[in-house]
């Protein structure tokens, strides 16, 4: 038999050392990995940490924005900036407009460079339309994403040589611990914030917050919160303000260390008392309003039918498309119809831009509907009236000066399924889908501005209202319903809750919540295609408003029979 020899000591402390490096290396393997495929929710900000990770990024210190003046001077052609992190690992750099550039920005040519040399093409998104910021996305590297913390890039045209961007460079905040937006009322301030009331209905009390005017911590104006509800704080206005200058705004937590979130919001002072043009514009009875991502393919259908039932105005709150809906907007507007896009960059915030067009559209618009661009409201009862739609439609549904009570009235959904559809249908979504749940689910409403809360409270399309003089009612079925063509053909269907805009509607892929309604049954939390998609959702066919709009918008063309949205 073989003899067995003993292993040396020095030899086995060199395997032993050897095994512990590939160990090391494995795991760190691991981690990198796992961060660069973080879902969205891992990139969330965690309260727990807020004095221990981010007071030396909201104090602004001077040393670190001295440091910045040098850095972003050392590199030709950099631009001052301030950057945010998005979900998906995307980067919004703001370029505010004392910031001169040599070239339009949808040009392009910019990139952001990051620490350790890495660089991403920054493209165009929009001005922000209240504090007049050029906003840019990047990507950013894989390589930065192990940083901690991340750190802010530098807008630049790309230079010949390595940039000087040092891991020294201000820490980027991130999304959803933010203070985004700001305007101001003749009586006082809104602000919108993230991340402070993060759990649907519970908000925390006005007293525990202040509002901040001014860069320098120590010598900024503060002023009391009076209302804190979801992403929206109202608070008064400054005593002094110069409407010459820029003056950010943000929200001070009252807590041990009076904590500031960080922003990109500014203050602007409130407007001064208008005088009555002598050809004042009317203000419209009826507007709608909804939030939108790429919804270029749908907004004829849903614009030419709203319009021919009674809406005066439509508000579009684009959440960043890239479908040239703009385009498609304007040449709508050359028409008979009125679309005014608002750009709202800010993911996850359907309820703080419904907040928004209540109290900023209140002087244009008297009663306000809140549906998105697959719901249509009709009444059953047009479909034996009605040979052609009227504009009296929808404002018959509303309160009449013998009702001056009603400050909201509320529409029961019914969910429409596939109906067999594999893309989307040429015709439109009343076309093509024909098949929907039995049970009715939610209601979208439609509001008398003058009736919201001061808190501009809302929830799933409907607010709360000044309940001392206003009430809601909830109209039956045989009166008015909402079709909502939810459950669309896969690829349609995938696209749309990839992107939940509600701020507190976890995404799809996140393991949470299984029951909610706003949950697809059966389709559980990865984005995997049921066996019988295109059947699923059909418990009743229902083509009452199929056929209604087939006669009111249809016509035979030398192709064929098409609808008005297809001309």
């Amino acid at each position: 038999m073989p003899r067995h020899r003993n292993v040396p000591p020095a030899m086995f402390l060199l395997l032993l050392l050897l095994l512990s490096l590939f160990l090391l290396a494995f795991y760190s393997l691991i981690l990198s990995r796992s961060a660069v495929s973080s879902s969205p929710a891992d990139l969330r900000f965690r309260p727990l940490n807020l004095s221990a990770s981010f007071n030396h990024v909201i104090r602004e210190d001077t040393h670190l924005l001295t440091h910045r003046t040098r850095l972003v001077t050392s590199i030709p052609g950099s631009l001052d900036s301030f950057s945010v992190l998005l979900p998906n690992w995307e980067v919004l750099v703001l370029v505010y407009d004392e910031t001169p550039l040599t070239s339009t920005p949808a040009d392009g040519g910019l990139y952001c460079l990051f620490p350790r040399n890495e660089t991403s093409p920054a493209n165009f998104s929009g001005v922000l339309p209240f504090s007049g910021a050029l906003t840019f996305k990047c990507l950013l590297p894989n390589r930065n994403r192990r940083l901690d913390p991340f750190r802010q890039p530098v807008l630049a045209r790309l230079p010949d040589k390595d940039p000087n961007v040092t891991p020294a460079s201000p820490v980027l905040p991130r999304w959803d611990f933010l203070a985004y937006e700001c305007f101001s009322t003749e009586t006082d301030v809104v602000v919108f914030v993230k991340g402070v009331n993060n759990r649907q209905g519970i908000n925390k009390y006005p007293e525990e917050f202040s509002c901040v005017f001014g860069d320098d911590i120590n010598n900024a104006v503060r002023t009391a919160v009076t209302s804190s509800k979801q992403e929206v704080f109202r608070c008064h206005h400054p005593k002094t303000a110069s409407a010459a200058e820029r003056t950010k705004i943000s929200i001070e937590i009252q807590s041990d260390q009076k904590l500031l979130v960080p922003s990109v919001a500014y203050y602007t002072p409130p407007p001064t008392p208008r005088r009555t043009p002598s050809n004042p514009k009317p203000k419209s009875l009826l507007c709608a309003t909804t939030m939108v991502h790429n919804v270029a393919k749908f907004l004829r259908e849903w614009v030419m039918y709203y319009s021919g039932i009674g809406v005066d105005k439509f508000i579009l709150y684009d959440n960043d498309s890239d479908d040239d809906l703009e385009r498609l907007i304007e040449e709508l507007n050359e028409g008979d119809y009125n679309i005014e896009r608002i750009f709202w960059v800010w993911p996850k915030t359907q309820e703080a831009g419904f907040s928004h067009s209540a109290v900023y559209f209140k002087d244009s618009c008297s009663w306000m509907m809140y549906v998105d661009v697959d719901e249509f409201v009709f009444s059953p009862s047009w479909l034996n009236n009605s040979s052609r739609p009227s504009k009296t439609m929808l404002k018959s549904l509303i309160s009449t000066a013998s009702d001056q009570s009603t400050g909201q009235v509320s529409i029961k959904c019914n969910d429409f399924g596939p109906s067999e559809q594999k893309i989307h249908p040429e015709t439109g979504v009343i076309q093509g889908y024909n098949c929907r749940r039995q049970a009715e689910e939610r209601h979208k409403s439609i509001i008398l501005l003058d009736a919201v809360d001061h808190s501009l409270l809302n929830v799933i399309h409907h607010f709360d209202l000044n309940d001392s003089y206003y009430n809601s009612k909830v109209l039956p079925p045989e009166a008015a319903v909402i079709n909502h063509y939810k459950y669309q053909a896969w690829p349609e269907f995938t696209t749309k809750f990839r992107r939940r805009v509600s701020a507190f509607v976890a995404d799809w892929r996140t393991n949470v919540n299984p029951t909610s309604k706003d949950r697809t049954p059966g389709l559980g939390f990865q984005p995997i295609k049921p066996d019988r998609w295109e059947q699923m959702f059909c418990d009743v066919r229902d083509e009452r408003l199929k056929l209604l709009t087939r006669k009111w918008f249809g016509s035979e063309t030398p192709e064929g029979f098409k609808m008005a949205w297809q001309l």
